[in-house]
C-alpha cells in the first residue's frame, strides 16, 4: 500500500479524500488542513463519507512529512497564494514524495513553465527524490487525453475546441465566483482571471500540450474575453443576490494558431443565470455543467460529458474527475523516476479493482 497524505479539504480536497479512500493501492494516512476548527476531526467527516476513516485532520505540516509519506496530494488553493502553494508543493517533494495538484495552473505544460517556478521543483527534486503531476481542476482532462484520445478516430482533423459550459449558481465557492471570476462585479471592474493574458497563462499550456501531442507547430497563442451583463436581478441559493447591470456572464477563448487559423481552442462560458446571454452556449437540458469537446473535420466528432458529484452538483463532479485523474495517477508515479510529470506522460488507465465497490482493503 501507497502511503497517502490528503492536503487540504476544500472542495478538491474532500473529492480528494474519497478518491483516496476507494483506491485498493492507497492507504490514506494523514490528512493536513489550515482551519484549526478541522483539528482532530475524522477524514470521512470532513470528505461527506457516511463513514470514518479512522483518521484525524492535523495542521502539523512538518510532522506529516517527516513521516515520510510515499506520495501527497496537494488540494489546499493556489488561485489567491501561488507562491505559498509554490512552497508547499515544493517542500513536499523534497521530502520524497510524489506529489499530485491542480493548484499551480504555470504547471500544467511544465516543460514551458517560466522558470521562477520551475526552477525551485527541480531543485526539489534533485535534493528529495520526488515527483510532481499537475493537471487542471477546471478539469484538466477535458482538455488534453480527452480530445487527444478523440482525434485519434478521425481521418481529418480541421479544428479541436475544448468547451466548459457552466452555470456559477450551483458553484460552493463564492470567493472565487464574486471576486476572481468577477460575477455581479460592476462591469468596469476587472476580475483577477479576466486581466489581459491570464487565461493564457492558465490554459495556454493546455493548449501547447495539445499541439505538441498532435506534431503541430503553433504560430501564436491568442485570447479573447467577452462579458455581458444581468438584465435582471437574480437571487441563487448558494450566493445570494446578484444585481441587475452587473456582470452575468463570461466567454473567453485561448486559441492555438497554426498556419493563422485558430485549431486548438479551449473556451469556457460560465453564467450566474441561464437568462444572461442566452445566445451563447448553454448545457443540454437541465444539466448545470458540462464538458464538451467538438472535432472539425472528417467526421465531425461531438462528445459532452455531465458528471455530477455530492447529491448531483455539477461543480463537485468536475472536481471528483479532476482529483481522480491525480489520485489515480499516483501508483504509476511512484514506479517512475523521480521529475516533473504533465498529462501527455502520464497514461489514462482502467480503474483497476474498483468495479462493483469502494476498492478499500
Amino acid at each position: 500500500m501507497i502511503s497517502t497524505v490528503v492536503w487540504g479539504t476544500g472542495n478538491v480536497g474532500r473529492a480528494a479524500v474519497r478518491a483516496v479512500a476507494a483506491h485498493p493501492a492507497l492507504d490514506l494516512t494523514a490528512v493536513l488542513v489550515a482551519d484549526r476548527a478541522k483539528v482532530g476531526r475524522d477524514a470521512g467527516e470532513l470528505s461527506g463519507l457516511d463513514e470514518r476513516l479512522g483518521v484525524a485532520a492535523t495542521d502539523d505540516v512538518a510532522a506529516v512529512l517527516a513521516a515520510r509519506p510515499r506520495a501527497v496530494v496537494y488540494a489546499a488553493s493556489g488561485e489567491v497564494r501561488p507562491d505559498a502553494a509554490l512552497e508547499d508543493i515544493a517542500r513536499a517533494v523534497r521530502s520524497g514524495a510524489v506529489v499530485v495538484t491542480p493548484s499551480v495552473y504555470g504547471l500544467y505544460d511544465q516543460r514551458n513553465a517560466p522558470p521562477g517556478i520551475r526552477a525551485p521543483l527541480l531543485d526539489a527534486v534533485a535534493a528529495g527524490g520526488g515527483s510532481l503531476f499537475v493537471s487542471g481542476v477546471d478539469p484538466g482532462w477535458a482538455n488534453d487525453v480527452l480530445p487527444l484520445l478523440i482525434s485519434g478516430v478521425g481521418s481529418r482533423i480541421d479544428a479541436i475546441r475544448c468547451q466548459e459550459i457552466f452555470d456559477y449558481s450551483t458553484y460552493d465557492q463564492e470567493d472565487s465566483v464574486r471576486h476572481l471570476v468577477g460575477m455581479g462585479q460592476p462591469m468596469e471592474h476587472q476580475p483577477l482571471m479576466l486581466l489581459e493574458s491570464v487565461p493564457t497563462a492558465v490554459w495556454g499550456g493546455q493548449v501547447r500540450m495539445m499541439a505538441r501531442a498532435l506534431g503541430a507547430e503553433l504560430d501564436e497563442v491568442t485570447e479573447t474575453v467577452e462579458r455581458r451583463p444581468l438584465q435582471a436581478t437574480v437571487v441563487t441559493a448558494a450566493m445570494g443576490e446578484f444585481q441587475a447591470g452587473t456582470q452575468g456572464a463570461v466567454r473567453f477563448e485561448v486559441c492555438g494558431v497554426v498556419g493563422g487559423e485558430a485549431r486548438i481552442v479551449v473556451e469556457h462560458v460560465t453564467r450566474i443565470h441561464p437568462s444572461c446571454a442566452p445566445d451563447w452556449p448553454q448545457p443540454p437540458g437541465d444539466a448545470a455543467g458540462v464538458h464538451r469537446v467538438v472535432i472539425e473535420g472528417r467526421p465531425r466528432i461531438d462528445v459532452t460529458v455531465r458528471a455530477s458529484d455530492e447529491g448531483g452538483n455539477a461543480s463537485a463532479g468536475g472536481n471528483a474527475t479532476a482529483v481522480g485523474r491525480l489520485v489515480n495517477a499516483v501508483d504509476w508515479l511512484t514506479e517512475a523516476e523521480p521529475g516533473l510529470y504533465d498529462a501527455l506522460d502520464i497514461p489514462l488507465r482502467a480503474a483497476v479493482g474498483r468495479l462493483g465497490g469502494p476498492g478499500r482493503t
